[in-house]
């Protein structure tokens, strides 16, 4: 079995950074390579779900902060509209809301 660093699509940085030039629907030299090109992927996709949860970490005080400025503006609202509503001019229980202004056209 060859080995990466030993192949001609093996990629090194002068920073230290690893790199693969192979692709493989063309180009794979032997078999274990593209089991090997299989976990960089995994592995590059396990470091995008990272980056994404530590983000989300970060956001989730000023979500809740927001939620909450939210709650406490509708709340305003709400209590602010009550003067609109009056208890006696709401219909009693029993009544259907639809019969108010008789039967509704087209039954």
């Amino acid at each position: 079995m060859i080995q990466c660093n030993d192949c001609e699509f093996f990629r090194k940085s002068p920073t230290g950074e690893i790199s693969f030039a192979c692709d493989p629907f063309t180009n794979v030299k032997e078999p274990e390579c593209l089991t090997k090109w299989q976990l960089i992927k995994i592995n590059q996709m396990v470091a995008g779900y990272q980056a994404t949860l530590n983000y989300y970490r970060k956001l989730a005080p000023m979500q809740e902060k927001m939620f909450k400025v939210m709650e406490r503006e509708l709340d305003d609202i709400s209590e602010a509209d009550r003067w609109k509503v009056n208890e006696e001019d709401e219909p009693p229980a029993d009544e259907d809301p639809d019969d108010w202004n008789g039967p509704p056209i087209g039954r």
